[in-house]
């Protein structure tokens, strides 16, 4: 310890005894002091970059404050962002304009939304996928019997 350290303990010390107030007290003071003007540090950058990123949700948040170099939980972060309301934005998906859209399309009801099929060969049903390889990508077709769900 230095001599400033131990002179600014006895002069704690002092002023604890002439108060009649136990040390532990006025520590435990001073370290709930910190804390709280830590959470308010904390909780101004939090409102900074949810200003300035609207888009960021708790964890983009967090990694932003790593980057920043300061060491914080994304738990902290996300009690703190749900406590003053900074909820991110979502992003507003791509949609043609509807000048864009094809309109000459014939709509079909499903005929058979309803139906129980009771015996095979009555209901066919179809989908198709594309499988991402290495270099390329293939297309997968599946005919399923609706009764049998056999391939």
């Amino acid at each position: 310890m230095t001599s400033k350290t131990i002179d600014a303990h006895a002069d704690v010390q002092r002023l604890c005894h002439l108060a009649g107030v136990p040390r532990a007290t006025y520590y435990r003071h001073y370290a709930k002091r910190s804390r709280e003007t830590a959470e308010c540090e904390l909780r101004d950058v939090i409102q900074r970059i949810c200003l300035k990123h609207v888009f960021y949700g708790y964890r983009r948040v967090t990694a932003t404050l790593r980057r920043q170099g300061m060491i914080v939980n994304a738990k902290k972060v996300q009690r703190l962002m749900r406590q003053d309301n900074l909820l991110a934005q979502r992003k507003t998906p791509f949609l043609k304009p509807p000048a864009e859209r094809p309109s000459g399309f014939l709509v079909v009801p499903n005929l058979v939304r309803g139906l129980v099929p009771s015996a095979p060969d009555q209901i066919w049903v179809a989908d198709i996928t594309y499988v991402h390889l290495a270099k390329t990508f293939a297309y997968l077709a599946v005919i399923l019997d609706a009764f049998s769900r056999k391939a």
